[in-house]
């Protein structure tokens, strides 16, 4: 099968074994028919592009490379950012014996082959082992229990690879013994450096094509970052070029190779902004269909789909709130779904969250509410915690009155009662102003006299008679108080 799209493992198992640098690496070597992507992977660590800031002198990538210090690693990062590159230039540095692994399919019972045969050999005074596992989050917590004593003790280096969060897809005990090094997907101008060295590399195409600007830019940005799929698309443009009797690669030639339209959408140049703005607006002025077009360009553009799950999920708080309280579980469903999930399948979540905030009712009552408190805070207002609210559960916090008076909501029978929440020189204060929209209606109509009770004011000129003097004990609400 083939390991990450690039290089097969041909052993049981999914296991291939190499003999020590100098000797076949385990990995298939390039040849002339090998797809692009192959033939222009980095030799040496100085060709590798991106990941500054792994790379520095003494840094943990450039020691694993070279081997001065022995440790386990685990790489996470998005497709295309160098990980399986890193294996690579592992399994050709040093004098270590490298296995390769796909958690696609081996299971317990080949990691334990591999761990007894690096035993046996490191007692015999031979090379150490290095241990490659692609998609490591793949294995089970049964399969990486069973990592975890020859990684203690060094028997096996565990270099593992994987594009999930490894905070939630590998067992902690197995990540507190390795490094955790997180590779960056490229930037534009690494994708495009390396798009041109692809060019004119006697590896890649040789010069035997030239790149129109447009084009250029087309394949950087269906990019995001993916130097394999970057390079991919520039192999399948030369063939289509080819095919054509031409050597020079424009726009339309790009387009047709890899079936999908340059979009006017620069994701670091004002036209980003221009969509990101129509497309929020779009949504705050209940247009499903054009929120659903702006959503369309950025996704075919080739926009991060996390910045866009960001974003929705600021919008259902910033613009809809309490008129919809569903709109932001919607929202944050929508991006846990592009992070378990992933594109193309990924575009439906956050279409649906889409559709469901434009066509909600709309509030900005939460927004409003929590600058005007940020102001107040920002320009000195609130005094001491009132004493009744302090918190007594530590010894002697009750002979200094703290918790004195307070009155436990839940023995009332509304379970609102009499009480001061705030501090002194802000009572009475209203931040929180709901709207008569969707579901805040309700909030609305019980909110004046939640604050009544609270506050003890009276109610509005022919209604309940006003509620006596509130007393800070734990009893219920006093006669003539108003229900919530």
């Amino acid at each position: 099968m083939e390991f990450d799209g690039l290089f097969p493992l041909t052993g049981p198992g999914g296991v291939d074994t190499a003999a020590p640098a100098g000797a076949e690496s385990g990995f298939t070597r390039p040849s002339a028919d090998s797809p692009l992507p192959v033939r222009m992977r980095p030799a040496t660590l100085d060709e590798l592009v991106g990941q500054q800031h792994l790379l520095a002198p003494g840094a943990p990538l450039r020691q694993l490379v070279t081997g001065t210090t022995p440790m386990s690693v685990i790489l996470w990062g998005p497709p295309g950012t160098g990980k399986t590159t890193i294996a690579h230039l592992v399994a050709a540095a040093t004098d270590r014996t490298f296995v390769a692994m796909s958690a696609l399919t081996a299971g317990v019972k080949d990691v334990r082959a591999v761990i007894d045969t690096a035993r046996r050999r490191r007692r015999a005074g031979g090379p150490p082992t290095v241990l490659f596992i692609d998609e490591v989050h793949r294995f089970s917590k049964t399969q990486q229990d069973s990592l975890l004593a020859a990684v203690e003790d060094r028997t096996v280096t565990l270099l593992a690879a994987t594009t999930e969060n490894p905070y939630f897809s590998v067992i902690s005990p197995l990540l507190s013994r390795c490094v955790l090094l997180t590779l960056q997907a490229l930037d534009e101008n690494d994708v495009r450096g390396l798009i041109r060295r692809a060019v004119t590399d006697e590896r890649g195409l040789g010069g035997a094509v030239t790149l129109t600007t447009e084009a250029e830019d087309h394949l950087v940005r269906l990019a995001a970052g993916d130097v394999r799929k970057a390079l991919t698309a520039l192999e399948a443009a030369a063939g289509s070029a080819a095919a054509q009797g031409v050597t020079e690669i424009d726009l339309a030639t790009a387009e047709k190779a890899v079936d999908v339209a340059a979009v006017r959408y620069d994701r670091d140049g004002d036209a980003h902004y221009d969509v990101t703005s129509a497309f929020i607006k779009s949504m705050r002025g209940s247009d499903p269909d054009a929120a659903l077009h702006w959503l369309a360009r950025m996704l075919v553009a080739g926009e991060d789909p996390r910045f866009i799950a960001r974003r929705i999920v600021i919008f259902a708080s910033e613009d809809v709130g309490m008129a919809d309280p569903q709109a932001l579980l919607v929202a944050t469903a929508a991006a846990q779904a592009v992070q378990s999930v992933g594109l193309p399948e990924a575009q439906l979540n956050l279409a649906q969250a889409v559709v469901h905030l434009a066509t909600a009712p709309k509030s900005n009552s939460v927004t409003t509410a929590i600058s005007a408190a940020i102001a107040d805070v920002r320009a000195g207002r609130g005094g001491a915690v009132p004493a009744a609210l302090r918190d007594s559960h530590y010894p002697g916090s009750r002979g200094l009155g703290h918790g004195k008076g307070y009155r436990y909501p839940h023995d009332d029978p509304k379970g609102v009662v009499r009480q001061q929440y705030v501090p002194d020189d802000l009572i009475g204060a209203d931040y929180y102003t709901p709207t008569d929209h969707g579901a805040e209606r309700a909030v609305a109509d019980r909110l004046p006299r939640l604050r009544r009770i609270v506050r003890g004011t009276p109610p509005p000129p022919g209604g309940t008679p006003p509620a006596p003097t509130a007393q800070h004990d734990d009893s219920g609400p006093a006669a003539g108080e108003d229900q919530p």
